[in-house]
């Protein structure tokens, strides 16, 4: 009798186990539903250390060039529900203790460009553009665009636009280097053109914050990522123009990007890929990159700060608890390691905070998207 009773027991605590592991299961889908675009892995590329002096002139024929890795083919900014790309695009990456060097090569079979002042919005032009944040906070940070003419639209922003954010477009990447090689004819329709390629050294100086200049390391890791802005062109009158509808407006722009940023906005920093620098020269191939336990952190909190939006768009004011928005414990599980998260709130603003007890580490996000590790 007691032996039918210890099954029986046995019995009820593995359904009531299953029951819930299956409600973890489901408190996770609920989590990311309509959010599962903004938690794809972002892309890694480590970019190695060069010794050669490199030229700035749009051809990449120096040693290190030849030898340094491809990155893969873009994407559409969206991912993968919408379709591939109509051009190939890619690039290469080096460093050296003064500049972070680039290389991209773009298909395009209509070589086009008309602006030609420095600051004019290039990306009213086919461009190349890179947005750089150092340190993975997602404020401070910098985009630069560059077209077929080498016109350089810089700009160094705050806070991402959603959080009112502005740019400063005054901001200059002083001795910024842009070279420039066509493999066609400018601006000349009557033919078809094969490629352009561009090719930069942006100086770390240029990226200082607080007159600290962030000079990589062996291991650093930056939050980059790049787009390819692509319009559909016309002929008239012999000219390249950007084609129109039927009401005489503008087609939407194509935006081509290296890592997936789940939404039509370049301005979501935490969605860009992993740079690594790494001080090994003529690699063979790139290293494979592990994701740092704190990004695993971070996603955590970015689940919070979505919810937190979407709950002040629909109350006007945000969420004073976790279950609120669908969290069931404060207490989760990150790579098997115990956590906690804090929510303070008001009505106009809040700071999450995820604490993992074995790492020691705090970490905190709030209503503008800053993040930061807490002391």
């Amino acid at each position: 009798m007691m032996k039918g009773n210890r099954n029986r027991s046995s019995e009820v605590f593995i359904i009531i186990f299953l029951i819930f592991i299956e409600s973890i299961s489901l408190q996770a889908q609920s989590l990311l539903e309509s959010k599962e675009h903004l938690f794809t892995q972002p892309l890694s590329y480590t970019a190695y250390q060069t010794d050669d002096s490199i030229k700035i002139d749009g051809i990449a024929h120096e040693h290190s060039w030849q030898t340094a890795s491809w990155s893969s083919y873009f994407t559409d900014i969206e991912g993968n529900i919408k379709p591939r790309p109509t051009f190939q695009t890619r690039f290469k990456m080096l460093w050296d203790n003064s500049y972070l060097y680039l290389y991209a090569e773009m298909e395009e079979p209509h070589l086009w460009g008309t602006l030609t002042n420095h600051d004019d919005i290039v990306y009213n032009n086919n461009d190349f553009e890179v947005f750089i944040d150092p340190d993975g906070d997602t404020h401070q940070y910098y985009e630069i665009e560059v077209n077929i003419l080498k016109t350089i639209f810089d700009l160094y922003m705050n806070k991402p636009y959603r959080n009112g954010g502005k740019p400063y477009i005054r901001w200059d990447a002083a001795n910024l280097k842009t070279g420039v090689s066509m493999n066609g004819t400018l601006n000349k329709p009557d033919d078809t053109d094969k490629s352009w390629s561009l090719e930069m050294a942006i100086p770390f100086s240029a990226l200082s914050k607080e007159k600290k200049t962030p000079i990589p390391q062996n291991n650093t890791v930056w939050r980059m990522n790049f787009s390819r802005v692509q319009w559909d062109l016309e002929i008239k009158d012999d000219q390249y123009e950007r084609k129109k509808d039927s009401n005489n407006k503008l087609l939407p722009e194509h935006n081509w990007v290296w890592s997936e940023q789940g939404v039509i906005n370049m301005h979501f920093p935490e969605r860009w890929g992993y740079i690594i620098f790494s001080s090994q020269t003529n690699p063979d191939d790139q290293k494979k990159f592990t994701m740092p336990f704190a990004e695993s952190v971070k996603q955590y909190l970015w689940l919070i700060y979505y919810r937190q939006k979407d709950y002040f768009a629909e109350h006007q004011h945000f969420a004073t608890n976790l279950e609120a928005l669908g969290f069931w414990s404060d207490k989760i599980k990150i790579e098997n390691q115990s956590c906690s998260i804090t929510l303070n709130a008001s009505e106009k603003d809040f700071a999450s905070t995820l604490f993992c007890e074995k790492k020691n580490e705090h970490w905190q996000l709030n209503q503008e998207g800053l993040i930061t590790k807490v002391k």
